[in-house]
C-alpha cells in the first residue's frame, strides 16, 4: 500500500474511533488543564501531600497534580491517579510523553498509537511496581480490577509542558477527552464530515457530561472490540481469524521494578535505574525512572547529577534530603537545605547540586522519582570507594582543600563502603538543625515583623506629625484668610460708609441745589409780582391820567380810543413776548439743570472711574509694599545670619585672641621664671665678686699695715718723723678703707636697683629688662 493510502486510512480510522468512543463515553469532562502555579526546582523544593492540586474528585477516584520545574528549561506536570476498584479512567488523547509508575492495585491499560502500526489496539496488564510509557498522540483509558482485598489503583505519572506554554499561560493540559475534540464542531460539519445521520449526531449530543473517572463497564470490552473490528474490516485490515490482535510482544509489557535486579544493594539499602536499555518503551523518550530502598538508619551518599535533575516522590516512610548549592556566588538564589520528606511528598533536586538522602533510625525510607533525560547521565559520588575523588591527585586535593597529604589520605580510605552508607542518627540530626533553622528563621522573621511594625509605626507617627503639622498650617492659613476676609470686609464696610457718605453728600447737593432752584424761581416769581405790580400801578397811573384828561380829551375820544386800541395790542405783544420770554428762560434753566445732572453724572463717573484707578493703586501698592516686606524680611535674614556669622567670627576671634594672650601669658612667665633664675645667678655672681673683692681688700690692707709696721720699725728716726710718717700711712689706710665701704654700699645699692627692676618685671604690664652684672660692669665699679 502507497503512502498516501496509509495517511487516508490513518484519517478515517481517527475519526471512526473518536465516533465510537464518543458513542460509548458521551460528554467525558474536559481536558485536565495543569492550573496552578509552578513549583521551581531551587536547591531542594519540596511540595507536601496536602499542597497538591485536586483537579477530579469523586466517588470513583479522584486526580491531583502538581507542577514542577528542574531549575533551567523543564517544567513538568506530575499527576496522581487514583481509582477505586472496578473504576474507568475514561478515554483521553496525549498531548505530551506520558511514564508512570503503578504505586498499588491492578488494572488494564488500553490504548492505540494512530501513526504506529495503522492504529493497533494495545492492551498492557498492570500490576504494583509496574512501568510504562504512552507517547505522544496517544488515546488511551484505564479500568481498575476489582480485587479481593480492594485495593485501590494508584499511578504516579509524569508529562512534559513546554517552557513556552508556561511562560505564555497557553497551557491545554497533559490529555484532552474525545468529546473536547469532537464535540466543538457545528452538527453540519460534524454530520458532513463523519457521514452519519443526524439522528447519530443528536445522539451524540443527548448524553450528559461525564466525570473523568466513572464506574467500570462491564461490557466495554466487548463494545470496544465489536467497533474496532468493524472499522478494521471497513479498511480491509481484518486479520485472518477475525479478532483484534492484542499485543503479544514481550517488549510492548510493562517493566516491574520491584522483581528487576538492583544495580546497587549491600545491608543499607539498595538502588535501580530504569532506563531504554531495560524497557523498550522508554525507547524514544527523555524520561527515566529510578527507586532508592534506605534500611533503617542509612544514606545516600552525597552525589550529585550532571546532566539531569531528579523528580522523586516519597513512596513510604520518611527521611530527610540534604541538598547542597554548586556555588555560593549568590547566597539570595541559592542556599544549603534540609528538608523532611514523608510519604506522598515530592521533592525536586536540580542538576549539579549535591544531594544526600537519609533515612531515620526508626524505619526505612523508599522513594522513586523521574529523572529528565538518559543521556549517559552518572551520578559522580563525593565519598566512599566510589568517590570521584579516588582518582584525583591527593596533594591536588589536599591543596584545594587546604588539608595536609595525610588528612586526605586518611578522607579518602576511611570510607570502605560506597553509594549506600551507613549514618546512624543522621537524619535525626538534620532534623535537629533543620528545626534550630526553621526556628532562626521564625525569630528572624519576628524581629524583621517587628521592625517592620516599628518603622511602620514611626512612619505613622511621621505621618500623623506631618497632618498634624499640615493641619496646623491649614488652620493657620484659614485664620490668615478670615482674617483677610475680615480685613476685606473692614475695607468694604469703609468703602460702603465712604459711598454712603458721598451719596448723602450728592443728596445734599441735589437738596441744596433744588433749594436754590426753588429760592431763583421763588425770586423769579417775586420779580415777575414786582413786576406786574408795577404794571398795575402804571396802568393805575396811567388810567388815572386817563381819567384826568379824559375831559381834555373827550373831543379826541374816537382818537384816543384807537390810540388805547392800539396800545392795548401793544401790550398784549409785549406781555405775549415777556411770556415767550419766560418761557424760554425756564426752558434754558432746564437745559441748564440737565446739563449740570449730565455733569454731576460724568463727575460721578469719574470719582467713580478714580476709585477704581485708586483701588487698583492701593492693591499695586499694597502688593508693593508686600514685596518689599518681603525683600525686607530677607534682607533681615541676610542681615541676621551676616550678623550670626560676624558674631560667630568675633567669638573665634575673641577666643583665638584668648588663647594667644594665654600663651604670651605662659611665655611671660617662662620668660620671668628665666630672668628670675638669671638674676638671681647675677646676683650670687656680684656677692661673690663682692665677698672676694672685701676678702682681696681685706688682704690687702692687712699686708700693708704689716707693712706699715715692719716700716716703723726699722725706721731709725723717730720723734716728729715717725709721728709724721705713721700719721700719714694712718690717714692713706683710712681713706683706703671709706673708699672700699662706698664701693661696697654702691654695688649694694645698685643690688637693690636690680631687685627693684626684676620686682617691676614681675608685675602684671610690666616690661622685662634684665641687667647683668658683667666683669666689664664690675671693673666700671671698681673705678668709681
Amino acid at each position: 500500500m502507497s503512502n498516501n493510502t496509509f495517511v487516508s486510512v490513518s484519517l478515517v480510522l481517527s475519526a471512526y474511533f473518536i465516533v465510537c468512543f464518543c458513542l460509548f463515553f458521551p460528554q467525558s469532562t474536559t481536558a485536565l488543564h495543569g492550573g496552578g502555579s509552578v513549583v521551581p526546582g531551587k536547591h531542594g523544593t519540596v511540595v507536601t501531600l496536602d499542597q497538591r492540586r485536586v483537579v477530579v474528585s469523586t466517588e470513583f477516584g479522584e486526580i491531583s497534580t502538581v507542577k514542577v520545574s528542574d531549575g533551567k528549561e523543564g517544567f513538568y506536570d506530575l499527576q496522581f491517579i487514583t481509582m477505586e476498584p472496578n473504576s474507568l479512567f475514561v478515554p483521553v488523547h496525549l498531548h505530551s510523553d506520558m511514564v508512570f509508575y503503578v504505586n498499588s492495585g491492578n488494572g488494564t491499560l488500553s490504548w492505540v498509537d494512530l501513526g504506529k502500526e495503522k492504529g493497533k489496539l494495545r492492551q498492557v496488564e498492570l500490576r504494583t511496581g509496574d512501568v510504562y510509557r504512552l507517547p505522544t498522540g496517544s488515546f488511551f483509558y484505564m479500568q481498575s480490577n476489582l480485587e479481593s482485598d480492594r485495593r485501590k489503583f494508584r499511578i504516579n505519572a509524569i508529562f512534559f509542558d513546554s517552557r513556552e506554554e508556561i511562560r505564555d499561560g497557553s497551557s491545554f493540559g497533559a490529555y484532552s477527552s474525545l468529546a473536547d475534540l469532537l464535540l466543538g464542531f457545528d452538527d453540519k460539519v460534524l454530520q458532513a464530515s463523519l457521514n452519519v445521520d443526524e439522528v447519530v449526531i443528536q445522539e451524540l449530543r443527548s448524553g450528559g457530561p461525564q466525570q473523568m473517572i466513572v464506574h467500570g463497564v462491564s461490557k466495554a470490552k466487548e463494545l470496544f472490540e465489536v467497533h474496532y473490528r468493524n472499522m478494521r474490516a471497513f479498511l480491509g485490515l481484518i486479520d485472518d481469524n477475525g479478532m483484534i490482535e492484542v499485543n503479544k510482544n514481550k517488549k510492548g509489557k510493562a517493566f516491574n521494578i520491584l522483581e528487576a535486579k538492583h544495580d546497587f544493594e549491600n545491608c543499607n539499602g539498595w538502588s535501580l535505574v530504569v532506563t531504554s536499555k531495560q524497557m523498550d518503551a522508554l525507547r524514544d523518550s527523555d524520561f527515566g525512572i529510578f527507586m532508592v530502598n534506605l534500611t533503617k538508619g542509612a544514606m545516600m551518599g552525597p552525589h550529585w547529577n550532571p546532566l539531569t535533575a531528579e523528580i522523586a516522590v516519597a513512596l513510604s516512610g520518611r527521611g530527610m534530603v540534604h541538598v547542597v548549592c554548586p556555588s555560593t556566588l549568590d547566597e539570595a538564589e541559592c542556599k544549603n537545605s534540609s528538608v523532611r520528606v514523608e510519604e506522598g511528598d515530592v521533592f525536586v533536586v536540580p542538576r549539579y547540586h549535591p544531594m544526600a538522602q537519609i533515612s531515620f533510625n526508626n524505619g526505612s525510607f523508599v522513594f522513586m522519582g523521574f529523572t529528565t533525560t538518559q543521556k549517559n547521565n552518572h551520578p559522580q559520588y563525593l565519598v566512599g570507594s566510589a568517590s570521584v575523588f579516588q582518582v584525583l591527585d591527593k596533594r591536588v586535593l589536599a591543596a584545594s582543600l587546604g588539608v595536609s597529604n595525610t588528612t586526605m589520605d586518611e578522607l579518602l580510605s576511611a570510607q570502605n563502603e560506597a553509594i549506600i552508607l551507613e549514618c546512624t542518627s543522621c537524619a535525626e540530626e538534620e532534623e535537629r538543625l533543620m528545626e534550630e533553622e526553621i526556628q532562626r528563621q521564625k525569630e528572624e522573621e519576628a524581629r524583621e515583623r517587628e521592625e517592620e511594625e516599628r518603622k511602620k509605626e514611626e512612619e505613622e507617627e511621621a505621618k500623623r506629625q506631618e497632618e498634624e503639622a499640615r493641619r496646623e498650617e491649614e488652620e493657620a492659613r484659614k485664620r490668615e484668610e478670615e482674617e483677610a476676609a475680615a480685613k476685606r470686609e473692614e475695607e468694604e464696610a469703609r468703602k460702603r460708609e465712604e459711598e454712603e457718605a458721598r451719596k448723602r453728600e450728592e443728596e445734599e447737593a441735589k437738596r441744596e441745589q433744588k433749594a436754590k432752584r426753588r429760592q431763583e424761581e421763588e425770586e423769579e416769581a417775586a420779580r415777575e409780582q414786582e413786576e406786574a405790580r408795577k404794571r398795575e400801578e402804571e396802568e393805575a397811573a396811567r388810567r388815572e391820567q386817563e381819567e384826568q384828561e379824559a375831559k381834555r380829551r373827550h373831543e379826541e375820544e374816537e382818537a384816543a380810543q384807537e390810540q388805547e386800541e392800539e396800545a392795548e395790542r401793544r401790550w398784549q405783544e409785549e406781555e405775549e413776548s415777556a411770556r415767550q420770554k419766560r418761557e424760554q428762560e425756564e426752558a434754558a434753566g432746564r437745559q441748564q439743570e440737565e446739563e449740570e445732572e449730565a455733569v454731576k453724572k460724568r463727575e460721578q463717573e469719574d470719582a467713580a472711574r478714580r476709585q477704581q484707578e485708586e483701588e487698583a493703586a492701593a492693591r499695586e501698592q499694597k502688593q508693593q509694599e508686600e514685596a518689599a516686606r518681603q525683600q525686607e524680611e530677607a534682607m533681615r535674614r541676610q542681615q541676621e545670619e551676616a550678623a550670626r556669622q560676624q558674631e560667630a567670627a568675633m567669638r573665634r576671634q575673641q577666643e583665638e585672641e584668648a588663647s594667644r594672650q594665654q600663651e604670651e601669658a605662659m611665655r611671660r612667665q617662662q620668660e620671668e621664671a628665666a630672668s628670675r633664675q638669671q638674676e638671681e645667678a647675677s646676683a650670687r655672681q656680684q656677692e661673690e665678686a663682692m665677698r672676694r673683692k672685701r676678702e682681696e681688700e681685706a688682704s690687702r690692707q692687712q699686708e700693708e699695715e704689716a707693712r706699715g709696721r715692719e716700716e716703723e720699725q726699722v725706721t731709725p728716726w723717730g720723734g716728729g718723723g715717725s709721728g709724721s710718717g705713721s700719721g700719714g700711712s694712718g690717714h692713706q689706710a683710712q681713706g683706703e678703707g671709706e673708699a672700699a665701704s662706698m664701693k661696697e654700699e654702691e654695688m649694694a645699692h645698685r643690688a637693690r636697683e636690680a631687685d627693684q627692676a626684676a620686682s617691676r618685671r614681675r608685675e602684671p604690664g610690666g616690661g622685662i629688662k634684665t641687667e647683668i652684672a658683667t666683669p666689664q660692669s664690675m671693673q666700671a665699679s671698681k673705678v668709681e
